[in-house]
């Protein structure tokens, strides 16, 4: 076992062609998609200067910086392990695809782990928010100072730059060899344990915010409306005749009270569908990262305590297929879920599709006028634009 790999003197295919077809096929898919939906969520990060001054926004993006790097290096190294027979350097290959394996689980956790801490800080903390700017930066350097000293791990462990050091087909033996192992599991479990905290926090926040909207509105509207309604029906035929005045007052503030029960009914149920809304988000983040990364975990963890063998080792590589999914995953969880972003998306397709049907004036010629792409009523600009705060603040969370 070098690096997750079986070697052996003859070139001849390492694993089964089946194997090789149906792990090859995953990982290709896992390219395409997660390089071009990360590297389209970083165009329009790039494209819209006003995202990226949100620490939000800022975090989220080095995720998917993160997500770019692992589809140009760690994938393809991946692909050429499962395809390339052993040779006389294979055994230096796979430490390198090691290397970037250790590199993409620890890189991760930590970029994760930051996200969590972010939404944690806005929804406990909006007003008075303890990550700044300067101090996401800080911390983004960090993560990015930690991520790549850690790659560094297996080349130190079969001490790839000592002159005299072990050879690299003895990099199986002994336990000093698995400290690149050993570092990714309590990584996993700090990074999950960190997840259920903030989100749980996340929740419980939503629902004392709730639930102090109720009962105010409860203490301060249920009296009132109590009130007018016996000054309507209170007095009878007597009263209304001895102050004949006041009746039609009484009856415009009972539509106005009306009116304002129906608008906080209506922000109650708003709220109550965010709750759902963000409730159903935490449980798929953490359910994904848990899915993706916790059978790679578990194969790490028997392969300390058992040691590696065939079985295992090819087990790894489909468990690390499947982590290689967030690639996927992660745009699809924290970006296009944000109202900005979305926005930003929407815009850059109408102006294509505007470039595309413009047909230049000729005789005889056709303009092509499409309903989509013209200009929309100055009302929907207005409730767009006052809308627009309130948008980001949902979509921050």
């Amino acid at each position: 076992y070098t690096g997750g790999c079986v070697t052996s003197a003859s070139w001849h295919m390492p694993y089964p062609l089946g194997f090789q077809v149906s792990l090859t096929a995953l990982l290709m898919v896992e390219l395409v998609l997660g390089f071009s939906s990360n590297l389209t969520v970083l165009v329009l990060y790039c494209s819209q200067s006003d995202l990226v001054h949100s620490v939000s926004n800022l975090v989220t993006a080095n995720l998917h910086v993160l997500d770019v790097a692992l589809c140009v290096l760690c994938l393809p190294l991946t692909l050429v392990i499962v395809l390339l027979p052993p040779g006389p350097n294979f055994a230096t290959l796979c430490c390198f695809h090691e290397a970037c394996v250790t590199f993409a689980s620890i890189a991760t956790a930590i970029n994760i782990l930051v996200i969590s801490l972010d939404r944690y800080d806005i929804s406990v903390r909006p007003v008075n928010r303890l990550l700044t700017t300067r101090r996401a930066l800080l911390l983004l350097a960090g993560v990015w100072l930690t991520s790549v000293a850690v790659f560094f791990i297996p080349f130190l462990e079969v001490r790839f730059f000592s002159p005299g050091g072990e050879a690299e087909e003895a990099y199986h033996t002994g336990l000093g060899m698995y400290y690149h192992l050993v570092l990714q599991v309590p990584i996993f479990f700090a990074t999950l344990a960190v997840m259920l905290f903030t989100y749980s926090r996340i929740l419980k926040a939503l629902n004392i915010r709730i639930g102090a909207h109720i009962r105010t509105g409860g203490r301060f509207r249920g009296p009132a409306c109590r009130g007018r309604r016996k000054k309507l029906t209170g007095g009878g035929p007597a009263a209304a005749a001895a102050a004949p005045g006041p009746a039609p007052l009484g009856v415009q503030a009972s539509v106005s009270a009306i009116m304002a029960l129906r608008r906080a009914v209506r922000r109650h149920r708003d709220r109550r569908e965010r709750q759902r809304h963000v409730f159903k988000m935490s449980l798929v983040i953490i359910s994904t990262y848990l899915g993706c990364w916790a059978p790679l975990t578990l194969v790490n963890v028997l392969i300390l305590a058992a040691g590696p063998g065939d079985g295992l080792v090819s087990a790894r590589l489909w468990c690390l297929a499947l982590a290689y999914g967030t690639t996927v995953s992660h745009p699809l969880l924290y970006a296009f879920t944000r109202q900005t972003l979305r926005r930003a998306l929407r815009a850059k397709v109408k102006k294509r599709v505007v470039s595309l049907l413009q047909v230049d004036p000729s005789p005889g010629g056709t303009v092509i006028h499409n309903s989509w792409v013209e200009n929309k009523k100055s009302g929907r600009q207005v409730r767009l634009e006052a809308s627009e705060a309130t948008d980001r603040c949902l979509a921050e969370v």
